[in-house]
């Protein structure tokens, strides 16, 4: 549901939307950060041999290349660290809103079917746009030159964090009062959606095992026996 008319309501009224869905970056950079792990790695390594052979200028370059590797693996942790917070925000934003989207797409359902002839706007999503190509490219960083400070739209995406969590603290903490100001509350506003429950999986009945002749004989003559005992 996330992400496909997903916060409008009956009025058309819009809310606030998702986090973004940053996942196709998450899995950039952390596959870029292991990259670049090996390669530093690899280039200590290298570093080491060269000294061995009394390579000294290769050994040199090998040391700079690797400084460069870990340097480039902090910046893409740093950005993966903000990434993952937006996947772990969009996630819990799901959870917290899915019961009022459904029933949002719903009533517009509803509503269309007893108003057969009128027509309505259609529901509008609140998904943000994607990353564009540029972002795209400015996630690729090389060793060869320092890494700069994070994009600004990846610091948009940390402010946001910190703006989502307020929202979502205020958003549970909110309960319907009761008729009588002498009673408590009568529970949430806006009640988290329940995780599915694992059910237990349905077994088929085990085949029936037919008897072999001899069991049957036994109890034809057993059977036989307390006739002839009664």
């Amino acid at each position: 549901m996330a992400g496909c008319c997903t916060c409008a309501t009956p009025t058309r009224s819009k809310q606030a939307g998702p986090p973004g869905n940053v996942g196709d970056e998450l899995r950039q950079v952390r596959a870029a950060a292991w990259d670049a792990r090996l390669a530093g790695l690899r280039a200590v390594a290298e570093a080491r041999a060269a000294g061995h052979r009394g390579e000294h200028d290769r050994a040199a370059a090998q040391h700079k290349l690797a400084a460069g590797y870990q340097a480039l693996e902090q910046a893409y942790r740093q950005r993966e660290t903000v990434f993952a917070q937006t996947m772990a925000d969009r996630a819990d934003w799901d959870q917290a809103t899915r019961a009022q989207r459904q029933l949002a797409v719903a009533a517009d359902a509803e509503l269309r079917r007893r108003h057969p002839g009128q027509r309505f706007a259609a529901l509008r999503s609140a998904e943000p746009e994607p990353a564009t190509q540029t972002q795209h490219d400015e996630l690729t960083l090389t060793p060869d030159q320092p890494p700069g400070g994070i994009d600004q739209w990846i610091r948009d995406l940390a402010a946001g964090h910190r703006t989502f969590a307020g929202q979502l603290a205020d958003r549970q903490s909110q309960a319907v009062p009761s008729e009588d100001p002498g009673y408590a509350d009568l529970g949430p506003a806006f009640p988290a959606w329940p995780s599915p429950r694992r059910q237990p999986i349905l077994q088929p009945p085990k085949p029936e095992i037919p008897p072999s002749p001899q069991i049957l004989k036994r109890a034809i003559d057993r059977d036989t026996d307390w006739e002839a005992a009664d």
